[in-house]
């Protein structure tokens, strides 16, 4: 009689054991699925591709902050309701949205004296030279030494799901990459697929999707590794969040370990 009953401890401790060793391997984010840029198989040093170097475009809602300078300030006072005596924007991004130049739904700006000029699927530097030479031709002399500085008014993104901080974030710089961005962001939780990053492009013809893989070094390569403005990064879970037995081998542990106390404890209660 107790010779079954050392039997049967013996088997539910195999079998609690195979359980426990099975969950920890299963259950535990690996080290490799948290770690950046890894070098993967042939992967080289490689140069990022020149198409990811490509200038913005604008789109409409696009908000634009264009200073215009002279050699007598006073000339061109109209055109900087929003900026300092240096013709430096003043505001902040609350201000830049109700005093910046929005691209309305037909790709035009509305400025003083010059009215509506289409802007749109040009870059910053092709709408200062048109601003610059509209100017010159038509309002001033060349020896008002007017000079144009037109910048968005900061780098937009979104970044929601598996993040520290989610939201709509601005960057005041003109080239950000998605690893700025993520940093930005608080970066991505331990929770989050790093090999499995989404991000939604907005084209004039409509959106589309990318995948990028953070783990490989070869993500340097991705049209999207540098971000154009109004990119949408979404993060999705690991699905080790989704089974909930925890993210390292500790938390792992005290789960089996919790859930063994459970099972024994019912087993005994329904024995007695």
């Amino acid at each position: 009689m107790f010779a079954n009953f050392l039997f049967k401890i013996m088997n539910q401790s195999k079998i609690y054991l195979l359980i426990l060793i099975s969950v920890l391997f299963t259950s535990c984010i690996p080290t490799k699925d948290l770690i950046y840029l890894q070098k993967k198989g042939d992967s080289q040093n490689q140069a990022v591709e020149q198409v990811n170097n490509k200038p913005y475009r604008l789109q409409t809602n696009d908000i634009m902050v264009i200073n215009i300078k002279a050699i007598d300030p006073k000339l061109v006072e109209i055109f900087n309701t929003s900026s300092n005596s240096n013709g430096v924007s003043s505001g902040n991004e609350q201000s830049n949205y109700f005093n910046g130049y929005s691209v309305d739904d037909h790709g035009n700006i509305r400025m003083p004296i010059l009215g509506e000029i289409n802007v749109l699927g040009f870059t910053l530097e092709e709408v200062r030279l048109k601003i610059e030479k509209m100017l010159q031709e038509q309002y001033f002399k060349k020896e008002a030494g007017i000079f144009v500085i037109v910048k968005l008014a900061g780098f937009r993104y979104t970044v929601n799901g598996e993040i520290s901080s989610s939201g709509t974030k601005v960057i005041y710089q003109d080239k950000v990459n998605i690893m700025e961005a993520i940093a930005n962001a608080g970066d991505i939780s331990i929770t989050g697929d790093r090999r499995n990053v989404k991000v939604i492009r907005r084209y004039p013809q409509g959106s589309e999707t990318y995948t990028i893989d953070l783990t490989d070094s070869k993500a340097t390569s991705s049209p999207v590794f540098y971000l154009q403005p109004n990119d949408y990064i979404y993060i999705l879970p690991l699905k080790q969040k989704t089974w909930g037995t925890g993210k390292t081998g500790i938390e792992s542990l005290t789960t089996v370990i919790t859930l063994l106390s459970l099972a024994t404890t019912t087993y005994l209660l329904l024995r007695n």
